[in-house]
């Protein structure tokens, strides 16, 4: 990528201004931090790492509009505005575009192509030159951006993340439609059947905040690679106060391995028949404590060095109208998870009873996570490059800009004292795309002041009402 300290000055300036709504969650200190963590250089040109990741929340954010306009769009807002040319911007940018004129006139100047994407004008940089820099933006940086942005966020409001003394997370994967193209069916393949092969396909999995729908990490990776080995890599970001809850698909004795030597704990439904002994009853058959020893007739955990079996604890319970529920945890103690903390919602509540839900029931939030990101986000169907890189970097933008908007709810929730999760996403995106704008051409010192603090009252304002024992049955 090309070096050009002056064209750098004035998108970094853009991306400010782009950015304010989020400025004190994307602050430089997390950009170096990131590129220290991914052992990468930031860069001195235009289409930087950082700028590269405002372009990516951009593209997301107006997901029906070309990249030429995503380019372009904030400038253009900014120069209707009336005080504009007397503005610091606005002269700084009358002052560039002086200099680079300069330059393309002065000694030893020599003519560009049309197709060079620096030109003449020191506000715009091609689609082509966008294009071609996204293409090597690299992931460990997104990783580490992620994980940081995960890091302060629970520095701020880790408590509304937690159940009982455990971090409660949640790991589950989705599939995404791409855009018909040869070169994303060759790299990420596609699900087929009888009649013939689907659009191309990309496999995600997700690990999560049920309590708060904030992700943590993510893995994208071809339709032909399987969750469970996605979800032991994500693994590795686990630490000892942990509790992962996981759906039955995931029932893994290796997995399950990985979580207990990261020291961290996992509930886990569990729907077909596995060699558990009891050893201890807790709470009569329905609380017992078991020891699970697989087979392992071909050695596959044997050369991994798991241990030959765990001990774990059953908890099984019955909603009525349903099946009986088996969840298998290696949270053996009663004192740190009760019997009542994994069924409280097969209680019968009075009417108009709030109806709390018991523990393993938070998982279904990493599903209305999904359903946000690719319905009312626009994820899925809302995804334009044909290559893998460019669908990667698209990929990232949405998990960053709806890691940001979830973070937004959380701060409205406990500054007006309700739960995140009866916040509204949908009416919380509305909100702020109608402020968008203002947001871009205030002042800094009126959006601190002013604009944030009445976006988030009218985040708070959208609230879902509470509807105890309504069901959503799978079609």
């Amino acid at each position: 990528m090309f070096r050009d300290d002056i064209r750098k000055e004035v998108h970094d300036c853009l991306r400010e201004h782009d950015l304010r709504p989020v400025a004190n969650k994307l602050t430089p200190e997390v950009f170096l931090e990131a590129a220290q963590r991914a052992q990468l250089r930031i860069g001195a040109c235009p289409l930087n790492l950082v700028n590269l990741v405002w372009l990516a929340i951009a593209a997301a954010w107006r997901k029906t509009e070309s990249f030429v306009t995503i380019l372009t769009v904030t400038l253009k807002l900014l120069q209707d505005q009336e005080h504009f040319a007397s503005s610091q911007f606005g002269k700084d940018l009358r002052r560039t575009r002086r200099q680079v004129k300069r330059r393309a006139k002065g000694p030893g100047a020599r003519s560009r192509s049309k197709h060079d994407p620096r030109g003449q004008d020191p506000a715009q940089v091609s689609e082509e030159a966008f294009v071609k820099a996204r293409q090597h933006m690299p992931l460990q940086f997104w990783v580490a951006l992620i994980l940081i942005l995960g890091e302060r966020f629970e520095a701020e409001h880790g408590a509304c993340s937690r159940y009982r003394s455990f971090r409660l997370l949640a790991i589950d994967g989705t599939c995404l439609t791409l855009p018909e193209a040869k070169g994303l069916r060759r790299f990420y393949g596609a699900a087929s059947n009888g009649t013939g092969k689907h659009a191309p396909q990309a496999r995600m999995v997700m690990l999560q905040s049920p309590l708060t729908r904030l992700p943590i990490a993510y893995e994208l990776q071809p339709f032909n690679v399987g969750e469970v080995t996605m979800a032991r890599r994500l693994v590795a970001q686990l630490r000892g106060d942990d509790l992962v809850l996981l759906d039955s698909g995931y029932c893994s004795y290796g997995l399950l391995c990985d979580i207990q030597r990261r020291g961290a704990f996992f509930c886990i439904r569990v729907q077909r028949t596995l060699n558990l002994r009891t050893r201890k009853l807790l709470h009569g058959r329905r609380d017992r404590r078991v020891c699970w020893q697989p087979k392992d007739s071909r050695g596959r955990w044997r050369r991994e060095g798991l241990p030959p079996a765990l001990e774990l604890r059953v908890i099984e319970y019955r909603v009525p109208g349903y099946r009986t529920i088996k969840l298998l945890s290696n949270v053996l103690s009663p004192n740190r998870l009760s019997y009542a903390d994994f069924t409280r919602l097969t209680t019968t509540p009075g009417v108009g009873e709030r109806l709390l839900p018991g523990l393993y029931h938070q998982r279904w939030q990493i599903e209305t996570s999904f359903d946000e990101m690719k319905n009312q986000h626009g994820m899925e169907g809302g995804l334009r490059s044909k290559t893998p890189a460019g669908i990667a970097y698209e990929v990232a933008g949405h998990v960053v800009l709806y890691l940001l908007v979830r973070w937004l709810i959380v701060e409205a929730a406990v500054r007006h004292e309700l739960d995140p999760l009866r916040i509204s996403f949908q009416n919380a995106l509305r909100e702020l795309q109608g402020m968008w704008s203002t947001l871009v051409t205030s002042s800094p010192r009126w959006v601190a002041r002013v604009l944030l603090p009445r976006l988030l009252e009218r985040i708070a304002s959208h609230v879902v009402p509470f509807r105890p024992g309504r069901s959503y049955p799978r079609k």
